[in-house]
């Protein structure tokens, strides 16, 4: 699928909710260790953001590392995958930390300011990619950062180099390329 600005939503794919269970199973988190991954990037305190938040896979995680004092910006546009989530998180006592925000195919319908934005496997989904990445931008602190991760097994390098390309033009710059299984990843800074 190339990564280029959409202007018709039934030209992206979005994971149904009903099918979403296989994103929060244990065998992911052999491959996507959620903790290993935002490791020097979510730290106690911090507001982060979570985009296409899905059942909660790295919500959850991201809420104990925030701590008592931080705050976990769900973001999701389907209602039934930010449900699952909040019944999750509520089960594991993680609930007071975590605001599940409903956002539309046109905006976060997020005000931030967020020290750390993630957004796993959904940035192919979203129609316009330079202007997601635009508004991403203008939610983080300044030296807020993003990580951005796409998987290789649907998304081209070409693709996520277009990717990069409008991460840059949005105004971050890249700090690192992390290596994350079976994904193309990459960590910005906002200007």
């Amino acid at each position: 699928m190339e990564n280029k600005a959409k202007t018709n939503p039934r030209d992206c794919h979005v994971c149904p909710a009903e099918r979403a269970g296989w994103l929060s199973t244990s065998l992911r988190r052999l491959i996507h260790n959620p903790e290993a991954i935002l490791r020097g990037l979510v730290r106690k305190g911090e507001t982060v953001m979570d985009i296409g938040c899905g059942p909660g896979f790295f919500t959850l995680p991201m809420a104990r590392m925030v701590g008592k004092d931080g705050t976990v910006a769900a973001i999701d546009l389907q209602q039934a995958m930010l449900n699952n989530m909040l019944q999750r998180a509520e089960r594991a006592g993680l609930r007071p930390r975590i605001q599940p925000i409903l956002c539309s195919e046109a905006s976060l319908v997020y005000s931030g300011p967020a020290d750390f934005a993630l957004a796993f496997y959904m940035a192919h989904e979203v129609p316009d990619v330079a202007r997601f990445l635009d508004e991403i931008h203008g939610r983080l602190k300044p030296q807020g950062k993003l990580l951005l991760v796409e998987p290789k097994f649907h998304v081209r390098a070409e693709a996520f180099n277009k990717t990069v390309r409008s991460a840059c033009e949005a105004g971050f710059h890249i700090v690192s390329e992390p290596q994350v299984g079976l994904s193309r990843a990459a960590v910005f800074s906002r200007n």
